[in-house]
């Protein structure tokens, strides 16, 4: 319990620029959605997964998020569509695990070829293609988590360009300045 208690205390622990433009970027994403009422889930994600501590990096993450969950809807919407060939209903059979794995091993080296680091979003995607979505709405579904995702990403990288590090830091600088300039008339 100690070690718990001093943890809460640690000097390094703290809400930083990166954890507020996060959270901003994911509201922003949800406000966006609130008046189309359209659930904001996966457009949030994005904006969380592009949002780095720099363009830079929010560049890497998001283009992670954003092509691998691109790669996985298109792969998950070919296979469900040879898989509906052979069932139609969707009704649940061994072969959509063969579909599964060549997907997987696909997705992979399609990854590790064209944009490495971008494996796990597109899996996901996958997954929730194959067996979660279903027969009549698979390709709009995963059209629309291509579009929510590349929406929020979009969102997370245009706050990071129009609030990096350095013009945060010197708005602070500035505003601590005033602040002490008001503090002096006193």
């Amino acid at each position: 319990m100690s070690h718990l208690k001093e943890s809460f205390h640690h000097p390094n622990l703290h809400i930083g620029m990166r954890n507020v433009k996060t959270a901003l970027a994911a509201t922003l994403c949800a406000l966006i959605y609130f008046p189309f009422n359209r659930n904001p889930t996966f457009a949030c994600i994005g904006a969380v997964f592009g949002m780095g501590y720099d363009m830079e990096n929010s560049q890497l993450h998001g283009g992670n998020r954003l092509f691998d969950t691109a790669i996985g809807g298109f792969l998950g919407m070919v296979l469900f569509r040879i898989y509906i060939i052979f069932y139609p209903t969707g009704e649940k059979h061994a072969i959509i695990l063969l579909l599964l794995f060549i997907g997987v091993v696909t997705l992979i080296f399609i990854s590790q070829n064209v944009w490495p680091g971008a494996i796990q979003p597109g899996n996901v995607v996958l997954c929730i293609i194959l067996f979660n979505t279903p027969v009549d709405t698979y390709i709009s579904y995963s059209l629309n988590r291509i579009l929510d995702t590349g929406i929020g990403v979009v969102i997370a990288l245009f706050l990071n360009y129009l609030l990096p590090r350095e013009r945060i830091i010197k708005w602070l600088q500035i505003f601590h300045l005033r602040k002490e300039e008001i503090e002096i008339d006193e």
